[in-house]
C-alpha cells in the first residue's frame, strides 16, 4: 500500500527489560569506558529494548549514569580494542609505545593472542617477538600510546594455541609470570568465595572447617590475594 517494504521487529527479539538493565548494571559498575562513550553504550543499548519498556530501564539507571565516575585515564577506548582484535585475529605482528605506571615509554613488537577485561581496565595479552619469556606479557590498553603492523605475521600450531579462557582461570589481577601452583589452607568463613575467585581452585581436604585448598595460577597476582585474606590463610606449599 506504501508502495515499499516496511521491516517489523518481532516482539520475541527485542532484548527485555531484565536482560538490558543487567548488562547496564555491569557496564556502570565496571567504569571501564569514559563518560562519553558509556553514555553513547547505554543509549544504544536501551534502544535495543522493546518501545514500552525504555522508560522503565531507563529510570532504574538515570541515577548510576548521572553520578558515574570514570576511570583517571579518561581515555576512548571503543576503537583502539577493536583495531587490536583486528590485528590478533590476522596474526599481525604489532610495534606498541607503551607507558608506564611511572611514566616512561617502551616500544615493543609483540604477537597479540588475547584481549581481556579485568578489575575495571582492558589489558592486551601478547608474547613479545624477541622470545625472551615463554609466557605472555600483559599490557593494559589504556596504556598503549599507538601501534601499527610491523609487516610480519605470526603462526600459532593447533596444539601451541592460546586459550584466553584457560589463561584467565589462572590469572590474578593481571599480573603475568610462570605457571605455578600454591597449595594453602583456608578457616574462614566462606569458602565458595576462594572458589569463585580461584576457578581452578580444589578443595583437597578439610578438618575442623579449615579446608586444604590447591590452585594452578600465573605470576605473583595470587600473592596479593593471599596477602589479603590476613590470618585465615596460611600458605603450604608453593611449585612451579
Amino acid at each position: 500500500n506504501r508502495g515499499g517494504y516496511l521491516l517489523s521487529h518481532a516482539a520475541s527479539e527485542w532484548l527485555t527489560n531484565e536482560y538490558v538493565l543487567a548488562v547496564c548494571k555491569i557496564l556502570l559498575e565496571s567504569r571501564a569506558f569514559c563518560k562519553e562513550e558509556l553514555d553513547v553504550l547505554l543509549k544504544k543499548l536501551l534502544r535495543q529494548t522493546a518501545p514500552q519498556d525504555r522508560a522503565q530501564v531507563r529510570k532504574l539507571i538515570l541515577s548510576e549514569q548521572h553520578y558515574y565516575v570514570p576511570l583517571r585515564h579518561g581515555k576512548k577506548l571503543l576503537s583502539a580494542i577493536w583495531e587490536l582484535s583486528q590485528h590478533m585475529t590476522a596474526q599481525h605482528t604489532i610495534r606498541i609505545s607503551y607507558c608506564r605506571q611511572d611514566g616512561t615509554e617502551r616500544v615493543h613488537e609483540v604477537n597479540p593472542v588475547a584481549i581481556m577485561f579485568s578489575e575495571y581496565y582492558f589489558y592486551l595479552i601478547a608474547y613479545l617477538v624477541d622470545g625472551r619469556k615463554e609466557f605472555p606479557t600483559i599490557f593494559r590498553i589504556d596504556r598503549i600510546v599507538r601501534f601499527e603492523a610491523t609487516g610480519a605475521t605470526f603462526r600459532v600450531t593447533h596444539s601451541g594455541k592460546f586459550s584466553d579462557g584457560e589463561f584467565r582461570k589462572r590469572i590474578q589481577f593481571m599480573y603475568a609470570g610462570e605457571l605455578r601452583r600454591v597449595t594453602f589452607d583456608y578457616s574462614g568463613a566462606s569458602v565458595e568465595a576462594v572458589l569463585d575467585r580461584l576457578p581452578t581452585a580444589k578443595i583437597v581436604s578439610e578438618d575442623g572447617g579449615i579446608y586444604r585448598i590447591t590452585a594452578e595460577v600465573y605470576g605473583n597476582g595470587i600473592d596479593m590475594w593471599l596477602r589479603s585474606q590476613g590470618s585465615v590463610v596460611k600458605v603450604v606449599d608453593q611449585k612451579k
